[in-house]
Protein backbone atom coordinates (compact mmCIF):
# COMPACT_ATOMS: atom_id res chain seq x y z
CA UNK A 1 0.00 0.00 0.00
CA UNK A 2 1.45 3.21 -0.96
CA UNK A 3 1.50 6.59 1.00
CA UNK A 4 -1.46 8.27 -0.17
CA UNK A 5 -3.28 5.42 0.39
CA UNK A 6 -2.78 5.26 4.13
CA UNK A 7 -3.55 8.93 4.36
CA UNK A 8 -5.95 10.12 1.95
CA UNK A 9 -9.59 9.90 4.01
CA UNK A 10 -12.19 6.87 3.56
CA UNK A 11 -15.78 7.94 2.76
CA UNK A 12 -18.08 6.08 4.83
CA UNK A 13 -22.17 6.14 4.73
CA UNK A 14 -23.91 5.79 8.05
CA UNK A 15 -25.83 3.03 8.95
CA UNK A 16 -29.20 3.61 8.26
CA UNK A 17 -30.41 3.34 11.95
CA UNK A 18 -27.89 6.28 12.30
CA UNK A 19 -29.09 8.19 9.48
CA UNK A 20 -32.54 8.23 9.98
CA UNK A 21 -31.95 9.20 13.90
CA UNK A 22 -29.75 11.72 12.56
CA UNK A 23 -32.46 13.37 10.33
CA UNK A 24 -34.74 13.09 13.19
CA UNK A 25 -32.57 14.48 15.37
CA UNK A 26 -31.72 18.02 13.09
CA UNK A 27 -35.09 17.99 11.99
CA UNK A 28 -37.41 18.01 14.85
CA UNK A 29 -37.85 20.38 17.10
CA UNK A 30 -36.16 20.51 20.55
CA UNK A 31 -36.80 23.21 23.34
CA UNK A 32 -33.63 22.47 24.97
CA UNK A 33 -30.97 22.10 22.69
CA UNK A 34 -28.39 22.30 25.77
CA UNK A 35 -28.54 18.84 26.67
CA UNK A 36 -25.85 18.29 23.76
CA UNK A 37 -22.93 19.20 25.93
CA UNK A 38 -24.53 17.12 28.92
CA UNK A 39 -23.86 14.04 26.53
CA UNK A 40 -20.66 14.92 25.25
CA UNK A 41 -19.43 15.69 28.44
CA UNK A 42 -20.43 12.60 30.03
CA UNK A 43 -18.97 10.60 26.80
CA UNK A 44 -15.68 12.33 27.89
CA UNK A 45 -16.07 10.98 31.65
CA UNK A 46 -16.95 7.72 30.79
CA UNK A 47 -13.34 7.89 28.68
CA UNK A 48 -11.40 8.69 31.35
CA UNK A 49 -13.08 6.44 33.47
CA UNK A 50 -12.40 3.35 30.99
CA UNK A 51 -8.57 4.70 31.22
CA UNK A 52 -8.73 4.23 34.79
CA UNK A 53 -10.07 0.69 35.01
CA UNK A 54 -7.53 -0.09 32.42
CA UNK A 55 -4.34 1.54 34.27
CA UNK A 56 -4.72 -0.63 37.27
CA UNK A 57 -3.38 -3.78 35.09
CA UNK A 58 -1.18 -1.33 32.59
CA UNK A 59 -0.43 1.65 34.45
CA UNK A 60 1.68 2.75 31.66
CA UNK A 61 -0.97 4.18 30.17
CA UNK A 62 -1.31 7.07 32.30
CA UNK A 63 2.12 8.44 31.24
CA UNK A 64 3.46 11.55 32.65
CA UNK A 65 -0.34 12.40 32.50
CA UNK A 66 -2.34 10.50 35.71
CA UNK A 67 -4.92 13.21 36.10
CA UNK A 68 -8.45 13.00 34.49
CA UNK A 69 -9.57 16.21 33.17
CA UNK A 70 -12.43 17.23 31.00
CA UNK A 71 -11.77 20.99 29.04
CA UNK A 72 -14.00 23.32 26.90
CA UNK A 73 -12.53 25.89 24.31
CA UNK A 74 -14.67 28.15 22.84
CA UNK A 75 -13.65 30.27 19.48
CA UNK A 76 -15.96 32.52 19.15
CA UNK A 77 -14.21 34.09 16.04
CA UNK A 78 -14.68 31.23 14.19
CA UNK A 79 -17.82 29.95 15.71
CA UNK A 80 -16.21 26.68 17.29
CA UNK A 81 -16.57 25.28 20.80
CA UNK A 82 -14.41 21.95 21.28
CA UNK A 83 -14.80 19.45 23.97
CA UNK A 84 -11.55 17.52 25.02
CA UNK A 85 -10.78 14.61 27.37
CA UNK A 86 -7.51 12.66 28.18
CA UNK A 87 -9.21 9.71 28.09
CA UNK A 88 -8.81 6.06 26.98
CA UNK A 89 -9.31 7.64 23.07
CA UNK A 90 -10.29 5.52 20.28
CA UNK A 91 -8.51 3.34 17.61
CA UNK A 92 -9.63 3.76 13.84
CA UNK A 93 -11.86 0.86 13.93
CA UNK A 94 -13.01 1.95 17.54
CA UNK A 95 -14.25 5.06 16.20
CA UNK A 96 -15.98 3.31 12.95
CA UNK A 97 -17.79 1.33 15.76
CA UNK A 98 -18.81 4.06 18.31
CA UNK A 99 -19.62 7.05 15.77
CA UNK A 100 -20.90 5.54 12.44
CA UNK A 101 -23.21 2.32 13.73
CA UNK A 102 -25.52 1.95 16.45
CA UNK A 103 -24.67 -1.83 17.46
CA UNK A 104 -27.35 -1.87 20.32
CA UNK A 105 -30.64 -3.22 20.61
CA UNK A 106 -33.75 -0.79 21.05
CA UNK A 107 -33.26 1.67 18.80
CA UNK A 108 -35.84 1.06 16.52
CA UNK A 109 -37.95 1.23 19.55
CA UNK A 110 -35.87 5.13 20.29
CA UNK A 111 -36.41 6.32 17.51
CA UNK A 112 -40.04 5.16 17.25
CA UNK A 113 -40.72 6.94 20.72
CA UNK A 114 -39.16 10.14 19.40
CA UNK A 115 -41.38 10.41 16.54
CA UNK A 116 -44.33 9.49 18.55
CA UNK A 117 -43.80 12.26 20.44
CA UNK A 118 -42.41 14.94 18.15
CA UNK A 119 -46.12 16.54 18.87
CA UNK A 120 -45.42 17.66 22.57
CA UNK A 121 -43.17 16.26 24.61
CA UNK A 122 -40.44 15.92 22.44
CA UNK A 123 -37.73 18.05 24.34
CA UNK A 124 -37.81 15.56 26.82
CA UNK A 125 -36.70 12.40 25.33
CA UNK A 126 -32.92 13.42 24.36
CA UNK A 127 -31.94 13.27 28.17
CA UNK A 128 -34.17 10.24 29.08
CA UNK A 129 -33.00 8.14 26.38
CA UNK A 130 -29.70 9.05 25.70
CA UNK A 131 -28.70 10.05 22.08
CA UNK A 132 -25.60 10.29 23.08
CA UNK A 133 -22.85 12.29 20.36
CA UNK A 134 -25.37 12.38 18.12
CA UNK A 135 -27.21 15.37 19.48
CA UNK A 136 -24.13 17.19 18.65
CA UNK A 137 -25.69 17.80 15.17
CA UNK A 138 -28.42 19.83 16.82
CA UNK A 139 -26.12 22.63 17.11
CA UNK A 140 -23.14 22.12 14.43
CA UNK A 141 -23.32 21.66 10.96
CA UNK A 142 -20.00 19.98 10.88
CA UNK A 143 -18.16 17.63 13.64
CA UNK A 144 -14.76 16.48 13.64
CA UNK A 145 -13.95 14.01 15.89
CA UNK A 146 -9.86 13.71 16.67
CA UNK A 147 -8.75 10.55 19.03
CA UNK A 148 -5.07 8.83 19.66
CA UNK A 149 -5.75 5.59 21.76
CA UNK A 150 -4.11 5.63 25.05
CA UNK A 151 -0.83 3.01 24.04
CA UNK A 152 -0.68 4.72 20.94
CA UNK A 153 0.71 6.93 18.90
CA UNK A 154 -1.89 7.17 15.86
CA UNK A 155 -3.98 9.76 16.16
CA UNK A 156 -7.40 9.42 13.92
CA UNK A 157 -9.97 12.11 12.40
CA UNK A 158 -13.51 11.40 12.31
CA UNK A 159 -15.28 14.16 10.44
CA UNK A 160 -19.60 14.66 8.94
CA UNK A 161 -21.79 17.09 8.27
CA UNK A 162 -24.74 14.58 9.72
CA UNK A 163 -26.01 14.38 6.15
CA UNK A 164 -25.58 10.45 5.42
CA UNK A 165 -21.89 9.97 5.49
CA UNK A 166 -18.71 10.54 7.09
CA UNK A 167 -14.81 10.36 6.52
CA UNK A 168 -11.69 8.75 8.76
CA UNK A 169 -7.96 9.45 8.33
CA UNK A 170 -4.98 9.88 10.24
CA UNK A 171 -4.21 12.87 12.06
CA UNK A 172 -1.11 14.63 11.86
CA UNK A 173 0.94 14.05 15.38
CA UNK A 174 0.35 17.78 16.24
CA UNK A 175 -3.27 17.72 15.24
CA UNK A 176 -4.62 14.98 17.68
CA UNK A 177 -4.11 14.93 21.42
CA UNK A 178 -2.05 12.74 23.21
CA UNK A 179 -3.91 11.11 24.62
CA UNK A 180 -7.68 11.17 24.56
CA UNK A 181 -10.39 12.51 22.34
CA UNK A 182 -11.16 16.16 21.09
CA UNK A 183 -14.66 16.64 19.63
CA UNK A 184 -15.00 20.09 18.02
CA UNK A 185 -18.39 21.19 16.84
CA UNK A 186 -18.61 24.10 13.97
CA UNK A 187 -21.50 25.75 15.43
CA UNK A 188 -24.71 26.57 13.30
CA UNK A 189 -25.60 30.49 13.28
CA UNK A 190 -27.97 30.03 15.39
CA UNK A 191 -26.02 28.40 18.29
CA UNK A 192 -23.22 30.98 18.19
CA UNK A 193 -24.32 31.57 21.94
CA UNK A 194 -22.54 27.96 22.73
CA UNK A 195 -19.42 30.06 22.67
CA UNK A 196 -20.20 32.36 25.85
CA UNK A 197 -18.53 31.91 29.07
CA UNK A 198 -21.70 32.17 30.95
CA UNK A 199 -24.15 30.42 29.10
CA UNK A 200 -21.73 27.24 29.15
CA UNK A 201 -20.81 27.50 32.46
CA UNK A 202 -24.45 27.43 33.73
CA UNK A 203 -25.16 24.46 31.56
CA UNK A 204 -22.30 22.73 33.05
CA UNK A 205 -23.47 23.60 36.76
CA UNK A 206 -26.83 22.77 36.41
CA UNK A 207 -26.25 19.50 34.10
CA UNK A 208 -22.53 18.03 34.46
CA UNK A 209 -21.30 19.84 37.77
CA UNK A 210 -20.92 16.54 39.73
CA UNK A 211 -19.36 13.99 36.90
CA UNK A 212 -16.05 12.32 38.65
CA UNK A 213 -13.55 14.64 36.05
CA UNK A 214 -12.64 18.28 36.81
CA UNK A 215 -14.37 20.20 34.02
CA UNK A 216 -11.88 23.46 32.92
CA UNK A 217 -12.99 26.57 30.24
CA UNK A 218 -10.53 28.13 28.19
CA UNK A 219 -12.27 31.45 26.83
CA UNK A 220 -10.29 31.14 23.60
CA UNK A 221 -7.02 29.95 22.25
CA UNK A 222 -3.67 30.72 24.05
CA UNK A 223 -6.16 30.91 26.81
CA UNK A 224 -5.15 29.75 30.31
CA UNK A 225 -7.95 27.23 31.70
CA UNK A 226 -10.60 28.52 34.47
CA UNK A 227 -11.69 25.13 36.40
CA UNK A 228 -15.76 25.23 36.73
CA UNK A 229 -16.72 22.09 38.19
CA UNK A 230 -14.13 19.76 40.38
CA UNK A 231 -15.74 16.71 40.25
CA UNK A 232 -16.80 15.94 43.25
CA UNK A 233 -20.44 15.30 44.11
CA UNK A 234 -21.49 15.87 47.83
CA UNK A 235 -24.31 13.44 48.11
CA UNK A 236 -21.57 10.76 47.19
CA UNK A 237 -19.72 11.16 50.35
CA UNK A 238 -20.49 9.53 53.85
CA UNK A 239 -22.47 11.33 55.66
CA UNK A 240 -19.60 11.25 58.90
CA UNK A 241 -17.47 13.03 56.41
CA UNK A 242 -19.55 16.02 55.33
CA UNK A 243 -19.76 18.94 57.88
CA UNK A 244 -22.61 21.23 58.29
CA UNK A 245 -20.67 24.29 56.68
CA UNK A 246 -20.63 22.01 53.57
CA UNK A 247 -24.65 21.04 53.33
CA UNK A 248 -25.38 24.46 53.86
CA UNK A 249 -23.16 25.98 51.20
CA UNK A 250 -24.43 22.87 48.60
CA UNK A 251 -27.95 23.67 50.17
CA UNK A 252 -27.75 27.39 48.74
CA UNK A 253 -25.83 26.48 45.59
CA UNK A 254 -28.84 23.87 44.27
CA UNK A 255 -31.58 26.09 45.68
CA UNK A 256 -30.97 29.47 45.06
CA UNK A 257 -31.72 30.39 48.73
CA UNK A 258 -29.43 32.18 51.07
CA UNK A 259 -31.07 30.86 54.69
CA UNK A 260 -29.97 27.34 56.30
CA UNK A 261 -31.71 24.58 55.72
CA UNK A 262 -34.21 23.92 58.31
CA UNK A 263 -33.78 20.01 58.07
CA UNK A 264 -31.17 17.96 56.13
CA UNK A 265 -31.98 14.35 55.22
CA UNK A 266 -29.35 12.28 53.66
CA UNK A 267 -29.27 8.45 53.26
CA UNK A 268 -28.22 5.55 51.04
CA UNK A 269 -31.15 2.72 50.32
CA UNK A 270 -29.51 -0.67 48.89
CA UNK A 271 -31.09 -3.55 47.87
CA UNK A 272 -32.47 -4.78 44.39
CA UNK A 273 -32.21 -0.91 43.67
CA UNK A 274 -29.84 1.27 44.96
CA UNK A 275 -30.21 4.96 45.23
CA UNK A 276 -28.73 8.27 47.02
CA UNK A 277 -31.47 10.82 48.81
CA UNK A 278 -30.62 14.18 49.64
CA UNK A 279 -32.88 16.42 50.55
CA UNK A 280 -33.33 19.74 52.13
CA UNK A 281 -36.36 21.80 53.60
CA UNK A 282 -35.95 25.58 53.17
CA UNK A 283 -35.48 27.63 56.48
CA UNK A 284 -37.66 30.25 55.23
CA UNK A 285 -40.65 29.78 53.04
CA UNK A 286 -39.90 30.57 49.09
CA UNK A 287 -41.21 33.53 47.25
CA UNK A 288 -42.65 31.15 44.97
CA UNK A 289 -43.89 28.57 47.58
CA UNK A 290 -47.85 29.25 46.49
CA UNK A 291 -47.07 30.09 43.06
CA UNK A 292 -49.39 27.45 40.74
CA UNK A 293 -47.07 27.45 38.24
CA UNK A 294 -44.32 26.50 40.64
CA UNK A 295 -42.17 23.90 39.67
CA UNK A 296 -40.66 20.79 41.95
CA UNK A 297 -37.43 21.11 43.30
CA UNK A 298 -36.33 17.46 43.28
CA UNK A 299 -33.35 16.70 40.88
CA UNK A 300 -32.69 13.27 39.52
CA UNK A 301 -29.10 12.51 38.92
CA UNK A 302 -28.15 9.22 36.85
CA UNK A 303 -24.34 8.47 37.29
CA UNK A 304 -24.20 11.81 38.89
CA UNK A 305 -25.49 13.37 35.44
CA UNK A 306 -28.44 15.95 35.70
CA UNK A 307 -31.61 13.72 33.76
CA UNK A 308 -34.81 15.68 35.14
CA UNK A 309 -36.23 17.94 37.80
CA UNK A 310 -39.83 16.57 36.95
CA UNK A 311 -39.43 13.29 38.71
Amino acid sequence: MTTADTTAPESHSFEADVAKLLHLMVHSVYSDKDVFLRELISNAADACEKLRYEAISTPALLGDDPKARITLLTDAENRRLTVEDNGIGMSRGEMVEALGTIARSGTKAFMDRIRAAQEGEGAQLIGQFGVGFYSAFMVADRVDVVSCRAGSDEGIIWSSDGKGSYTVAPAARDEAPARGTRVILHLMEDAASYTERYRLERIVKEQSGHVPVPISLIEKPGAEPQEVADGAALWIKPRSDITPEEYTDFYRSVAGQFDEPALTVHFRAEGRHEYTALVFVPGSTPFDLFDPDRHGRMKLYVKRVFITDEA
